[in-house]
């Protein structure tokens, strides 16, 4: 028996299950890449930074900014355009770039957790609907009935389940591995912020 077959005796209950499947798949895949193109060396990057800002060379700064796509290098660049600012405001327009770049970095998470949820409640509700019918069967049969009566309520029942939870594990998992990239990246947003911040106001606590 293929898993098309397999597919097919868990009812009408797997349709969604498996629209459920194929959306976790497709969130995965897209974060990943996403994820994995936001990721910088940061250590790198603010080291040429730094040396840049040390010689108050604030146009090469934004060049190099330019030279990334990623959320690190646009935030700061948020910072630089504010750099003739007091340092509240050029903190203040950091954290606003942060709050737009944020959500990119969270999106369709919110879709997984919910497929994580909800998948194997479906796988629940094909149990129960696979039970209905085998009990629908015995009573029909007056209780005289052989395996063979029940086998199609029971596959629903099995198969919905296993779907259910075949779908759920790898988007709970998935979720969570996201979550933990997205704070990681957030975490070393904060750091590199707070080090241009210190170095700027440093320039202008000498220029003063």
């Amino acid at each position: 028996m293929n898993l098309f077959m397999l597919t097919v005796k868990g009812g009408w209950i797997m349709i969604p299950i498996v629209l459920c499947g194929a959306l976790t798949l497709a969130i995965i895949m897209e974060r990943i890449l996403v994820l994995r193109n936001a990721a910088i060396d940061t250590e790198k990057f603010l080291s040429e930074m730094e040396n840049f800002l040390k010689r108050r060379q604030i146009k090469e700064c934004m060049q190099l900014c330019d030279r990334y796509v990623q959320p690190i290098p646009r935030i700061i660049k948020a910072g630089l355009l504010k750099s003739d600012r007091t340092h509240e405001e050029i903190k203040e327009a950091i954290q606003d770039a942060a709050a737009h770049e944020i959500p990119v970095l969270e999106k369709y998470l919110g879709i997984l957790a919910t497929i994580a949820t909800v998948a194997p409640l479906l796988g629940l509700l094909g149990t129960v609907t696979g039970l209905i019918k085998a009990f629908m069967v015995i009573q029909s049969h007056g209780g005289m009935v052989n395996p063979a009566d029940l086998a199609g309520g029971i596959w629903e029942a099995l198969v919905t389940t296993v779907g259910g939870l075949v779908v759920a594990i790898p988007a709970y998992l998935g979720y969570n591995y996201f979550v933990s990239r997205v704070n990681n990246i957030v975490l070393e947003m904060e750091k590199s912020a707070s080090r241009i911040l210190d170095i700027i106001f440093l320039l202008k606590t000498q220029e003063e």
